[in-house]
């Protein structure tokens, strides 16, 4: 084998050693952990998260607003913040777009969604949700989470 050989196959096997290497590191996305918060000191049904809100809202988020007011607000609280011992945040880097897509949101109405991240219990489908109205509670939740610096 020549010396130019040598060297892809070097390559190759260290490239493929970083690749599964990645793998095996916790999940980070762009620096952040995805970790849930510690909610431990908080009492029951309290905020966990604390929202900045953003100046304005764009039309399709206005509609989400009130559709997650209508439909998801008893469970992860004002302007998503979540309710500590009931559902979490949606306002969280669990949460970022790069982790959870807009179609997440979707499922998750239309399917419900298993206990993953947080030890709150498994999500129920949500009745009287379209996928139109879940997208419209996406983008209002995504604009919260933008004014909160989670893109």
């Amino acid at each position: 084998m020549n010396k130019i050989g040598i060297l892809l196959a070097v390559l190759l096997v260290a490239g493929a050693g970083l690749f599964l290497s990645g793998l095996m590191q916790p999940n980070e996305m762009a620096g952040r952990s995805t970790s849930p918060t510690d909610t431990g000191e908080l009492a029951e049904g309290a905020p966990i998260v604390e929202v900045a809100l953003p100046d304005g809202l764009s039309q399709d988020a206005r509609i989400g607003q009130r559709g997650f007011e209508a439909k998801c607000a008893s469970c992860h609280g004002r302007n998503a913040a979540g309710r500590n011992g009931v559902a979490p945040p949606l306002v969280h880097e669990i949460y970022e777009p790069g982790h959870h897509s807009d179609h997440a949101f979707v499922l998750a109405t239309q399917n419900g969604v298993r206990s993953h991240h947080w030890r709150f219990g498994n999500m129920p489908p949500i009745e009287g949700v379209t996928p139109a109205d879940a997208g419209y509670i996406a983008t209002y939740v995504r604009e919260l989470q933008e004014a909160n610096g989670i893109y």
